[in-house]
């Protein structure tokens, strides 16, 4: 396990704190949290490099975004000690693992079940309590768990999430990549007295989740 814990250092020191990720408590959470532990054993030897982390079992293509993303969402998203988290697409579960080093409660949702199944298992096998996994259709989010102070996307999305925006607390916001236009970019969403305010963050590029595509991009 030292290689992995080296590697988790570099990962930190090379790639998420030079992209201005400074917040102590997620630097402190993705010092912990083994990302290796979310990730196919025919895979693990990638698990610390800088890319977006092919993680699929089946047909469609699931992924751990870029540390380097994941370290700025989840400091974008300010989430707070008793907070309430849902994670969006969160394939194997890294995502949502870190989240649950920093709130209250998260509910993580993935389309794919049997990756669900792995990210449970792996929140088992970690002692990570406080998070609930169902398998879900990305755009549905989780209503009987909300409504929510954080929403964070595993990805990007080329639509805006409507029923995920309704299940925000007022007060609260959505991080996430946002695909609707060129380049792609980390949109926050807040909700203030029953209105939604956009603010661009910074560029970045994810995959695009299950769910969350433009819609010529359906093919029936």
């Amino acid at each position: 396990m030292s290689g992995f814990s080296t590697a988790r250092q570099k990962m930190v020191d090379g790639q998420v704190r030079t992209n201005d990720v400074t917040d102590r408590r997620v630097l402190d959470a993705m010092l912990t949290v083994p990302r290796e532990a979310f990730v196919p054993a025919a895979r693990q030897a990638l698990s610390y490099l800088d890319l977006d982390l092919d993680v699929s079992e089946g047909a469609a293509k699931r992924f751990l975004i870029k540390p380097a993303l994941t370290g700025k969402l989840l400091q974008a998203a300010e989430i707070g000690e008793g907070d309430n988290v849902l994670v969006v697409g969160c394939a194997t579960g890294y995502l949502a693992a870190l989240s649950a080093k920093l709130a209250r409660q998260i509910t993580a949702t993935e389309c794919d079940s049997a990756l669900a199944a792995k990210a449970k298992a792996a929140f088992t096998s970690l002692g990570l309590a406080n998070i609930a996994c169902r398998a879900a259709a990305c755009p549905e989010g989780d209503p009987s768990a909300g409504p929510y102070d954080v929403i964070i996307l595993n990805g990007a999305a080329e639509v805006l999430p409507e029923a995920l925006l309704g299940q925000l607390k007022e007060g609260g916001r959505l991080v996430g990549v946002s695909a609707e236009s060129k380049p792609p970019r980390a949109m926050l969403v807040t909700r203030t007295h029953g209105e939604f305010g956009h603010r661009t963050l910074f560029d970045a590029a994810a995959p695009v989740l299950p769910g969350l595509e433009r819609a010529p991009a359906f093919v029936f």
